[in-house]
């Protein structure tokens, strides 16, 4: 009996080290679709490129990834974020790179509304100055297509939508974004607020997303929009516009009252008395310190 209920404890354990194991697997492999695997960079990867992308990839990456080639990536997380300059990270192209960091998965984040396409393409030139035989296809796509495009927000007050439109002023006429990815947000004191999810656009270019009924707005209840799209054709757009959709609030800006985050000017008094309090402690204790030290100076001459 003992024996069967040993035998009993490992398959189990089996089973659970074969669960994690492909779990394991399963986070690091990353299923691409085929048209972003070829996905190239409009950016040329120079010194300059990868200097910029350098700074970019310190702020947000290497508290995960760690430095490139030092295999200093953070041992606590599972699945465990691999080094960007080992051959296996190498090894993808750099449609997949860029999809990778875009799109995110688990406990990675998505970066697409974090950095600008620019910004993720001058990580992937940094990743790649660690590969000496890395050779790069330079996309033809033209970022200043993106200039076309022309955006447009309606409010629909009774059923509380917003609805995006986007077209582009082609040469030929208006032309519609079809299937374009578009972000909508609310610029806030500490950051951007996304409105719904994520929508995409129908044949004549529209999304809607559903606007809170109780968005706080400035004393006249104006918000401000910003609506980011992400189109195969057109690249990466921003725009960004005042709208009187919000909530008339009329109460200071956060930045106006004394609180911890703010300047020194307006800190909270409490702070202000007691960092003087211990500035002043540190200064008497140091003076009473330099004073034992003279008289013993002294003692020792006489």
């Amino acid at each position: 009996m003992l024996r069967k209920n040993i035998n009993i404890k490992v398959v189990l354990t089996l089973i659970v080290t074969g669960l994690v194991c492909i779990n394991s697997i399963a986070q690091n492999n990353w299923n691409v679709p085929a048209d972003k695997k070829i996905k190239n960079s409009y950016i040329k990867f120079d010194a300059a490129s990868a200097s910029q992308g350098e700074a970019i990839y310190t702020k947000n990456c290497a508290s995960c990834h760690g430095n490139p080639g030092k295999n200093n990536s953070l041992k606590s997380l599972n699945p465990l974020p691999p080094d960007l300059a080992v051959t296996k990270s190498q090894q993808l192209t750099d449609g997949e790179l860029f999809y990778i960091l875009a799109t995110g998965r688990s406990l990675m984040p998505a970066f697409k509304n974090v950095l600008s396409e620019d910004e993720r393409w001058k990580v992937i030139s940094y990743i790649r100055s660690f590969n000496k035989g890395y050779v790069q296809t330079i996309s033809k796509f033209d970022p200043n297509k993106s200039k076309l495009v022309k955006i447009d927000i309606k409010y629909d007050a009774a059923n509380h939508k917003m609805q995006v439109l986007a077209v582009a002023n082609e040469k030929s006429g208006v032309v519609a974004l079809k299937d374009a990815e578009i972000a909508l947000f609310a610029n806030r004191y500490f950051g951007r607020l996304q409105i719904d999810k994520s929508a995409r656009t129908d044949k004549e270019g529209i999304a809607n997303f559903i606007f809170p009924k109780d968005m706080p707005g400035d004393k006249k209840g104006i918000v401000e929009l910003v609506v980011k799209i992400n189109d195969e054709n057109y690249g990466e757009i921003e725009y960004q516009k005042k709208m009187n959709v919000g909530i008339p609030t009329d109460k200071p800006a956060l930045n106006e009252q004394r609180a911890i985050w703010n300047v020194l000017v307006k800190a909270p008094i409490w702070i202000i008395v007691l960092y003087t309090f211990g500035v002043l402690c540190f200064g008497a204790i140091m003076l009473y310190i330099f004073s034992i030290l003279r008289k013993l100076f002294k003692s020792g001459k006489n």
